[in-house]
């Protein structure tokens, strides 16, 4: 069958916001049987010559063509890259909806759902797709990957500790349920292919979720923050899903095993796709299930244009694939607490009420001089030394290092360098005093207000923490365990385990204590979620803790002490959302910040208009001579935002650049719009 006269619509392979929509090109004939929806093509651009990358979307008879197509001569193709159709539909549409949501450019989302193409690998890839059975005179395609079992050839998942068939049933009926984790750690029967022995209950559910939606003959995307959850989760997929069935798609691969995972993705057969923020674009084309552990985290925010979040990015493709949603996590986000009180999601909770034994604990009047050289109030520290006859304790610190703040002896005021004006630490006790951004070293420093010269110690680190720790439990093993110190898993044996807010290493059997410091720093910082990361940090720490051991809080009361102290995060976010509604801050209604010149950001306020339910704070001045805005608007609003800060975008993108006195050209200032951007409050 012959194709010609077939119009094929590509999306340019570009960051500019004026080419983010689809360009007609015509479909030569000896390109014909390749230039298939999904491929990688290059295109012809502008009057240059200029060729440039692209995804070939859909194909269309130049006889029926849409409205919107142009209806001048078209340009051919000039290439098609490769005949792998790497670009899903579900996916495309999917990338044109998060990115219509977010202002932003389809193509920026689809360099995070498609990996760079790796040429070996795809072509051994295509080699396997296209193998060939001559059986007689009939030559039939091959299958290269069997299809993993499913049925009742799959061992049905216990989901041990949740009412019966309870989570079963939000696989079969597509349901959409915020889970609370069970907090405590399970044992594997077997741990020799990953090196887990020990791991956390939510990553066994998360597990069991992925097997189950597999059972049914659909895909499972589980999402986890970092490459630590992802060791879980696979130890657990190791022991209970089919060999051959799970891809992970992990951004510390090299480049050929994380394009060989993708491409794995690509087929019919259902599969369990194991990744972090960037997992949710994967290609799966029945899928079953999208499951996210500990939404709150701010790794699954996206650092790169459009940052759509991945929990939005979860809640677009849910709709669109009418699949099964799970948020799993231990401390409720205020954002999965508002779509639970709308009756958008369901709540699973586990069927008994077993939690860790918290014990809120401050100083008041110490007399133990060594309990108050290890910030330690005196029943911590008795509770860790009779924890420590029995096996590891932890003790969570708010930052890493040896002392990563110092301030001046005689006024006290916080220690600057003097290049970039960063704050000044310490790496370790004999260390020269450095700039904690530039690197700088401040040898002969001299305070800019006091003009003193001796530096004093504000905050500890893991270093200076364990130093501390070390004169305080004499002959105690010390384990660091950091941003610089990795250490994954941990044995049973006595050992004090001095460690960052989610660096703690997975002990055999669990925690016998858990100290948490520095409880007062970490509310300090200046912050809308303060409260709220502070719960989900010392709650996953404290679903480390072996069955009955003590979990101390140091030096924090209120509201968030009580909340952790009777396991009830979801009144937590509760009140939290409540206090949010009144003050109209997210997630009660969106936001979106609009940065560029004064004049650049009034024409794009102007094209918002009057709308009732949208009211704009600012502008006030940003980096110079740049000023911000803040947008805030209701839910039901946010595509007549998105579409009119788009268009304000293209418009300021497209100006032309005009020539200066000298002869050079004069960049216009570009105009950046992010929507829900987490830096604002």
């Amino acid at each position: 069958m012959t194709r010609s006269g077939l119009v094929a619509r590509v999306l340019i392979d570009s960051p500019l916001p004026q080419l983010d929509h689809l360009f007609d090109y015509r479909i030569p004939e000896e390109l014909a049987e390749t230039a298939l929806p999904g491929v990688r093509v290059r295109v012809p651009f502008r009057s240059g010559g200029r060729i440039i990358d692209g995804y070939l979307i859909e194909v269309v008879d130049s006889a029926t063509a849409p409205s919107d197509q142009f209806s001048g001569t078209l340009s051919p193709l000039d290439a098609v890259v490769s005949s792998a159709q790497v670009l899903m539909p579900e996916v495309w549409a999917l990338a044109r909806r998060a990115a219509d949501r977010a202002a932003g450019n389809a193509s920026d989302i689809i360099r995070l759902a498609v990996p760079p193409r790796q040429v070996r690998v795809e072509k051994a890839w295509l080699a396997a797709q296209t193998s060939l059975v001559v059986s007689g005179p009939v030559v039939e395609p091959v299958e290269p990957r069997q299809p993993a079992p499913t049925g009742a050839s799959l061992a049905t998942p216990a989901f041990v500790g949740y009412p019966t068939g309870r989570l079963d049933t939000v696989i079969v009926e597509r349901q959409r349920v915020a889970v609370a984790a069970i907090p405590e750690l399970v044992e594997l029967a077997d741990s020799s292919t990953s090196g887990h022995g020990t791991i956390g209950h939510w990553a066994l559910t998360l597990a069991e979720l992925g097997v189950a939606t597999l059972a049914t003959g659909k895909t499972a995307i589980l999402c986890v923050p970092d490459f630590r959850d992802q060791d879980q989760v696979q130890a657990a997929l190791d022991r209970l899903a089919p060999a051959g069935s799970v891809s992970r798609v992990d951004a510390r691969q090299s480049n050929p095993d994380r394009y060989r995972a993708f491409l794995a993705c690509l087929g019919t057969a259902p599969r369990i796709i194991l990744g972090n923020r960037s997992a949710v674009y994967a290609p799966a084309a029945n899928l079953g299930l999208i499951a996210l552990f500990d939404d709150g985290d701010p790794l699954y925010a996206e650092p790169l244009s459009p940052y759509v979040h991945a929990r939005d990015a979860a809640l677009v493709r849910r709709e669109a694939a009418d699949c099964g949603l799970v948020l799993l996590s231990h401390s409720r986000s205020v954002e999965t607490q508002r779509l639970v009180e709308l009756g958008w999601l369901g709540e699973v909770h586990p069927a008994t009420s077993r939690h860790p034994r918290i014990i809120p604990s401050d100083f008041q009047s110490e007399s133990d001089q060594q309990a108050r050289a290890a910030r330690i109030p005196t029943a911590a520290w008795n509770a860790a030394r009779e924890a420590l006859t029995h096996g590891p304790v932890l003790v969570q610190v708010a930052s890493p290092g040896y002392a990563p703040m110092l301030a001046c002896q005689t006024c006290k005021k916080a220690a600057r360098c003097t290049t970039c004006q960063g704050p000044l630490g310490l790496t370790s006790a004999r260390a020269v005093p450095a700039c904690r951004w530039c690197g700088a070293l401040a040898a002969a420093w001299t305070c800019v207000h006091c003009e003193g010269h001796k530096l004093r110690v504000v905050t500890m680190g893991t270093g200076r923490t364990a130093e501390e720790l070390g004169r305080a439990f004499p002959g105690a093993r010390i384990i660091i365990a950091d941003g610089e110190h990795s250490v994954q898993t941990l044995g049973a044996q006595p050992a004090l385990v001095i460690a960052t807010r989610g660096a703690e290493p997975i002990p055999t059997g669990g925690y016998r204590a858990i100290l948490i410091l520095d409880g007062e720093r970490m509310l300090a910082r200046e912050s809308l979620r303060v409260g709220e990361d502070c719960l989900r940090w010392w709650s996953n720490a404290a679903a480390l803790a072996a069955p009955g051991a003590p979990v101390v809080l140091v030096g924090v009361g209120g509201a968030l002490a009580r909340a952790l102290n009777a396991w009830q995060p979801e009144s937590f976010a509760s009140s939290e959302l409540a206090d949010r509604r009144q003050l109209r801050f997210p997630p009660a209604v969106r936001v979106a910040s609009v940065t560029g010149t004064a004049a650049d950001v009034d024409a794009a306020l102007t094209d918002l208009g009057t709308n009732p339910g949208v009211d704009v704070l600012g502008p006030v001045d940003a980096e110079a001579p740049l000023v911000r805005a803040i947008v805030r608007f209701a839910y039901a609003k946010g595509d007549d935002v998105s579409h009119a800060l788009k268009a304000s975008v293209v418009r300021n993108a497209a100006k032309r650049r005009r020539p200066t006195k000298s002869g050079s050209f004069q960049q216009t200032p570009t105009l950046r719009v992010r929507f829900d951007d987490p830096e604002l409050l």
